[in-house]
């Protein structure tokens, strides 16, 4: 896992460059596949940005195994997709 001190400033592989929040926990939290099988891994709240976002997207399903799951599913499921777009 990630040092905080590290990681402090720098951006998940997730994040839309679009995308100007910041992250929120270790960088390296979960995997999101999207549709065309990429694997891309980042924090919580891009992850469940572009999980929201990306048609066909889905996690990892060693992500199953990860404290942070069902936060990310209930995240992505009350956000429309591409949410920086509308300024959320």
């Amino acid at each position: 896992m990630g040092d905080r001190n590290t990681d402090a400033g720098r951006r998940c592989l997730v994040a839309d460059r679009n995308d100007p929040t910041p992250c929120e926990g270790e960088l390296m939290a979960v995997t999101v596949i999207t549709g065309d099988g990429k694997e891309i891994t980042g924090c919580v709240h891009h992850s469940a940005r572009q999980l929201a976002s990306l048609q066909g997207s889905r996690l990892h399903p060693m992500a199953a195994l990860m404290p942070w799951v069902v936060d990310v599913y209930c995240r992505a499921a009350a956000l429309t997709p591409f949410p920086w777009e509308v300024g959320l």
